[in-house]
């Protein structure tokens, strides 16, 4: 059952085959099992039983709230929840508490929602390896797949069984773990640029940026205000669609969002794609680009075209500017967001008083890592008087020829465009650690920086296994606020490849529940 979409759960709630509280039961003891993952931070579970029998009740009364009431699900540790610490993976926010939530954790709850707990990240979602969180580093459940471990057979009889773990990619690592692990139906992550999109590649999920201004950034913690969004990990499209729904909508706490969309997003069963035109940006052909993902790619592209839709190469010709684009703007806008953890209202203080000044210094010394102050020394550098123009104004300009780039490719007719979501499969934690932070986000995500900047939807959706037995994924990237057609033809795209489901029974030791 814990396999199940959404609808399959919330139909098997409404007729009585189980409870929300036994659902409940199941996923808390899956977090148990599975502890050493490292997905969640904190583990809500007095919470989520007490919400479980709230649900039990307006079940067994017939007053069901809608397809998430009992549902269990995981929230991304950089979303403030009331009442449960939130941390951001930092020693800055260790014991804080928020006394409000997230806009999108109230929608939830409002939906009946369980909440499981806060998932692991790296620190302020810096990163993409989901390693760099003051937590430790969160293991991708693949790396004890049955499907990974009969490939790794081969391997020599020296090496540790559980030397070289796979990473989850990041920085919503855990919300991708806790979701692949079956220990929640749906997790929120943040996409700033791919924060959700590479995890769920690397992990066999279905990963959503939403369009910005679509969904409430209010109550997430800020790292980049002007290209964050709330992100959706799932199993299935179907799934992420009925979250969406649930969360897209204007917020008047948020200046950013849009009015209503059309409610609820409902896919419609796409059968003809004849009229479809998929567009192919030739610049995303990268030397790095592994021979298993391009081959994949192209026989993505290969599909689309033999069920009869128009699959064009096109261009997207600034698109080798956004990673030092992307820098300049990203640490610039965290050098300004990073200035409020000083020490004096909340967060992590340092016992130094000779002076204020001595006691900002010590105090964000302890509280940030090296990956965030290294990128608060770039900001500001970038924002300097003298350097003003020559980054921070250049890269502004040069965002905006990124966008138009997009917006001249959607209105010479493309629906969609097809691209890679990372340039290889889950790599071993000691390899993906040779690297440093900034090399590493870099290079992981060159396929999903240039969207956060445009502002618009992107999924990435689980395609099949390498030869390593592992999973690779595609995204598709949509227009500007056409979310819903993004995920029909995604939907499409999901029935067609019929990715496989992870197994982890040797794992877990207890198949039935999966």
């Amino acid at each position: 059952m814990l396999g199940w979409t959404l609808r399959e759960v919330s139909a098997a709630l409404k007729q009585g085959q189980i409870t929300p509280i036994e659902l409940c039961q199941k996923c808390l003891s899956l977090i148990k099992k599975t502890k050493f993952l490292n997905a969640y931070i904190t583990v809500t579970e007095e919470v989520a039983l007490k919400q479980a029998e709230e649900s039990e009740k307006r079940y067994k009364n017939g007053q069901s709230l809608g397809d998430l009431d009992g549902i269990p699900v995981a929230v991304k540790d950089n979303f403030s929840t009331s009442g449960i610490e939130t941390t951001c993976a930092s020693n800055m926010l260790k014991g804080y508490v928020p006394p409000y939530n997230a806009t999108v954790v109230q929608k939830l709850l409002d939906q009946g929602a369980l909440l499981m707990g806060k998932t692991n990240l790296d620190e302020f979602a810096m990163g993409s390896g989901s390693t760099d969180g003051v937590f430790g580093p969160v293991k991708n459940p693949w790396s004890y797949s049955k499907q990974f471990r009969e490939k790794r057979k081969q391997k020599p009889r020296g090496e540790k069984e559980d030397s070289n773990w796979l990473i989850t990619g990041g920085s919503s690592g855990g919300s991708a773990a806790a979701v692949s692990a079956f220990t929640c139906f749906a997790a929120l992550g943040s996409d700033t640029g791919g924060s959700t999109r590479n995890p769920a590649a690397h992990c066999g999920l279905v990963g959503v940026k939403p369009s910005y201004g679509l969904v409430s950034r209010h109550g997430l913690i800020p790292l980049v205000n002007s290209m964050d969004v709330p992100g959706i990990l799932t199993r299935y499209v179907d799934d992420a669609a009925i979250v969406l729904g649930i969360l897209a909508g204007h917020d008047p706490k948020d200046s950013t969002t849009v009015q209503d969309p059309v409610k609820p997003f409902v896919l419609p069963n796409l059968t003809d794609v004849s009229k479809l035109c998929i567009g192919i940006p030739k610049e995303y052909l990268v030397p790095e680009l592994s021979s298993e993902v391009r081959s994949l790619w192209s026989k993505a592209a290969d599909l689309f075209e033999s069920e009869g839709a128009k699959v064009i190469d096109v261009s997207l010709p600034h698109t080798s500017y956004s990673i030092v684009c992307y820098h300049v703007l990203c640490t610039s806008e965290v050098a300004s967001n990073m200035a409020r953890f000083d020490g004096l209202e909340y967060g992590h203080r340092c016992d130094i008083d000779v002076s204020t000044e001595a006691m900002y210094a010590a105090t964000r010394r302890e509280g940030f890592n090296d990956v965030v102050r290294g990128r608060i020394l770039s900001g500001n550098f970038f924002l300097l008087k003298e350097n003003y123009e020559n980054y921070f104004i250049k890269a502004q300009k040069v965002r905006r020829l990124i966008a138009n780039d997009f917006v001249n490719v959607f209105n010479s007719g493309v629906d969609v465009l097809l691209t890679p979501t990372t340039l290889s499969e889950a790599v071993p934690y000691l390899e993906f650690i040779k690297e440093d932070n900034r090399t590493r986000s870099a290079q992981d995500d060159i396929f999903t920086q240039a969207v956060n900047m445009a502002g618009l939807p992107a999924v990435s959706i689980p395609v099949a296994l390498s030869k390593h037995g592992l999973p690779i994924g595609l995204q598709f990237i949509g227009r500007a606020f056409c979310d819903q057609q993004l995920l029909t033809i995604a939907k499409w795209f999901e029935k067609q490849v019929q990715f496989p489901v992870i197994q982890l029974q040797e794992l877990l030791n207890d198949c039935s529940s999966i």
